[in-house]
């Protein structure tokens, strides 16, 4: 083996496989992702195979598509994730557990309070994932007639941060003496109140529930604009992120871990995770057939509308069944109108296929054996372009055993991937350091 490091492994479960086809896939099971007793299945087998994390995102509005569509997507239902998180806590042992919550669209007390809640539930492996929640429509379900503009959200987001994490220190770790013989419950001098008074937020404190096991539940962040790179820098531990290649993936990597060294943070107190669908077969042929499965079962009428967002036209006047025409610019997205037409020139798709892969999943993926899966995740390690990833499976439950059956073996086998967990907490497997308490010494 060529890498001097491991794999970190996360398991995007929220929805439990986000292809828009894969609820449709022969032998899956269409509830996946609103049946307890699948997600405890999915998660054991996880824990099984000692990935790092169980991660569930979470989606605040149903109405954001049209009803054509909405009709068809498997992600209108699901649990709420501290719901779902503190039950999984009971059924597993090592596993870590994150969830995502809102700066936007909660208060601080209450995010507080649930992580603190899940980090004691399940014995220190709770990871918070900041989100300034993307989603216009989110804003329609909270009293608001329109979205909170983007530098704000971040800005409400950064001071959101600062005043969860004194929540999380309200209390020494020794605090709470419970000496029976003098009748004393709790040490005042080892407690801090907070009395927040910023930009956005007025918070008195103190967190009513004992500092967490981590002393911080792992901090998780998932934003790329400019904005939420420098939040990522200033504030994460772990970062979801979404990049088609190595070469923007190496690119992403230096930039925020430079950020991190230039505000005195180490670059090693923060993971990389790209986010990767990964399909396995016996043969790269076989891999590509399922894919090619999977893709055929996103409805045209789906698959044609992300198709035209992303390229800014009206798709649906093209010739299906050819190559994609020349696409001038407009005002919509740059980015997302030039991947869009990579895609198609790289892999030579009519129209209708393009519009399949975007309508299903158009991101990094990776489609062959265990061993070409196992090389190019190597690749990316060895490259400089992640510490990890975090896998989203092509349908459950087959696409999850297929990952750990056949492809963690072949990590494994290679050193890439641990055989036992380090440690009980999230942190430990991380391998990421305890906060101190910012206000009591340890």
């Amino acid at each position: 083996m060529s890498s001097t490091r491991q794999l970190h492994l996360g398991a995007f479960m929220r929805p439990a496989s986000i292809h828009t086809g894969a609820w449709r896939y022969p032998g899956a099971y269409p509830d996946a992702n609103f049946n307890i007793a699948h997600l405890r299945r999915f998660a054991q087998t996880l824990e099984r195979a000692k990935f790092d994390a169980f991660f569930m995102a979470d989606h605040m509005a149903v109405l954001n598509m049209p009803i054509d569509a909405l009709k068809r997507s498997h992600t209108v239902t699901s649990f709420e994730p501290f719901t779902l998180l503190s039950a999984l806590s009971q059924v597993t042992e090592r596993i870590g557990l994150v969830a995502t919550g809102s700066t936007t669209f909660d208060a601080p007390y209450h995010v507080a309070r649930r992580f603190a809640s899940l980090d004691h539930l399940s014995g220190g492996r709770a990871g918070w994932n900041i989100v300034t929640t993307s989603n216009p429509d989110a804003a329609l379900n909270f009293g608001l007639e329109e979205h909170v503009e983007h530098d704000e959200r971040y800005h409400r987001a950064r001071e959101f941060y600062d005043v969860v994490t004194g929540l999380w220190d309200s209390w020494a770790d020794d605090a709470f003496v419970r000496d029976v013989d003098e009748g004393v419950y709790f040490d005042p001098a080892k407690m801090h109140v907070l009395n927040h008074k910023g930009e956005h937020l007025s918070v008195r404190g103190p967190l009513n529930i004992a500092r967490p096991i981590q002393g911080w539940p792992v901090i998780v962040q998932a934003g790329a604009s400019e904005a939420g790179r420098q939040l990522a820098a200033e504030t994460a531990e772990a970062v979801f992120t979404a990049q088609s290649d190595l070469a923007a993936g190496r690119q992403f990597y230096a930039d925020v871990k430079g950020r991190m060294e230039k505000l005195g943070r180490s670059p090693d107190h923060m993971k990389i995770l790209p986010a990767c669908l990964v399909v396995v077969g016996e043969t790269v042929e076989e891999a590509r057939a399922k894919r090619a499965k999977l893709d055929s079962l996103v409805h045209y009428a789906n698959a044609i509308g992300s198709l035209s967002i992303a390229l800014g036209h009206d798709a649906s006047k093209f010739n299906p069944d050819e190559p994609l025409p020349e696409i001038p610019e407009t005002n919509a997205s740059k980015s997302g109108r030039q991947r869009a037409i990579d895609l198609a020139r790289r892999e030579n798709l009519t129209v209708r296929q393009l519009a399949q892969r975007l309508g299903g999943y158009a991101g990094l993926a990776m489609v062959g054996t265990p061993v070409t899966i196992a090389d190019e995740m190597e690749a990316w390690l060895d490259g400089g372009g992640c510490d990890g990833f975090t896998v989203m499976f092509p349908y459950l439950p087959m696409g999850l055993d297929d990952f750990v059956n056949l492809v963690v073996p072949e990590l494994q086998r290679r050193g890439l991937f641990r055989r036992e967990y380090e440690g009980a907490t999230l942190r430990e497997n991380l391998g990421l350091p305890r906060p101190r308490n910012r206000f009591f010494q340890s």
